[in-house]
């Protein structure tokens, strides 16, 4: 599908993290253009990782359609934010009845589900397009409950957490997988995010949409339907918020039921304060290390660095200064690739 992501005001922030993925890296969009006036007239890969990659940001949607418009025309709008809490701003909700208006199926992310509006719901049924909300609770009779299948999957399962909420871990996760992929071996990614979803991760669970009762049984089946359907050497877990996070505890049931081997962690040097959360100090790495270990028995192998508010001359000695302070090896594996951290993890490999 051919999509147009809409982002204004938050490119380039925490809140834009879904449109960074799709900038990044998608197997169900091809991404047109994003909307945000903040930073229209630039590449969006570029404003993110310095990359050129021909996808422009436009000042608004009448820009971005004739953007489309010389490409074939654009399919869908996809919500490319991410703001706290998963609510639609008003100015993005205008946005989305001038999409339908013009034909455009919406595929959203957040928690305000656009097909219960009756205003949006009603020009969809009128224009005849789809609205998608991702993020919608599944059918109970859908869903699994915890069964200990997972003891089944004995191939090597890695999850990717972090010190905080958005500060990539999905991202890293899809590097290890395409970094392992290129080194020739079977990688599969589970995703547990809308975006991971949005994406194209073929096995997924949307995490915060669950009943509790169903979220250990759901990372099981999504898990061990990977491991059934593809035989792969490796399984990627993306982690969801922290263990610590004030709001967005996440992790304990992705290292309970999603039982793996070994774990990532994602961490920005530079951040202080939690995700959305002035004057919540962010735990010591070191900290941090230890509760996941203690909690899962699990090892951590790595710490991925998220780069945000350094300098690319900064890297190496921020991953330095954390092998000082954990005795981990330490990477930017968006950065600099994943190719140091492809030589930690097939040592793994061949011990399963």
């Amino acid at each position: 599908m051919k999509a147009i992501v809409y982002c204004g005001g938050a490119f380039n922030t925490p809140s834009g993290k879904t449109a960074h993925g799709l900038v990044r890296f998608t197997e169900r969009y091809e991404v047109l253009a994003v909307i945000d006036p903040a930073y229209a007239g630039m590449d969006a890969r570029n404003v993110l990782d310095g990359i050129l990659t021909g996808i422009p940001i436009v000042n608004d949607l009448q820009e971005a359609m004739v953007i489309a418009d010389k490409k074939g025309g654009a399919d869908v709008m996809v919500i490319g934010l991410a703001p706290d809490g998963g609510r639609l701003p008003d100015d993005a909700r205008e946005v989305v009845k001038e999409a339908v208006q013009l034909g455009l199926d919406i595929d959203s992310g957040l928690h305000d589900f656009l097909s219960d509006d009756p205003v949006i719901a009603a020009l969809a049924t009128e224009k005849k397009v789809r609205i998608r909300d991702i993020r919608k609770p599944p059918e109970r009779k859908d869903l699994h409950f915890f069964s200990g299948k997972i003891e089944e999957v004995d191939c090597l399962k890695l999850a990717v957490l972090g010190t905080d909420s958005a500060i990539g871990k999905r991202t890293t996760a899809w590097i290890i997988v395409h970094g392992l992929r290129k080194a020739g071996y079977k990688a599969e990614m589970i995703g547990t995010g809308q975006t991971a979803w949005m994406q194209g991760a073929k096995y997924s669970i949307i995490l915060d949409s669950l009943i509790n009762d169903f979220v250990s049984g759901e990372i099981e089946h999504a898990v061990h339907e990977a491991w059934k359907n593809e035989k792969p050497d490796v399984i990627v877990l993306e982690g969801q918020g922290s263990l610590m996070n004030p709001a967005y505890p996440g992790g304990f049931e992705l290292l309970a039921a999603g039982r793996p081997d070994y774990v990532i962690l994602q961490h920005a040097p530079k951040r202080i304060e939690y995700d959305g959360f002035p004057g919540y100090i962010l735990h010591p790495l070191d900290h941090q290390i230890k509760a996941i270990e203690f909690i899962s028995g699990r090892k951590v192998i790595a710490v991925t660095v998220n780069h945000e508010g350094m300098k690319p001359s900064e890297i190496p000695e921020a991953c330095e200064q954390i092998t000082h302070q954990t005795g981990l090896p330490a990477f930017d594996v968006l950065h600099d690739g994943p190719d140091g951290l492809m030589q930690t993890i097939q040592r793994l490999i061949k011990k399963k």
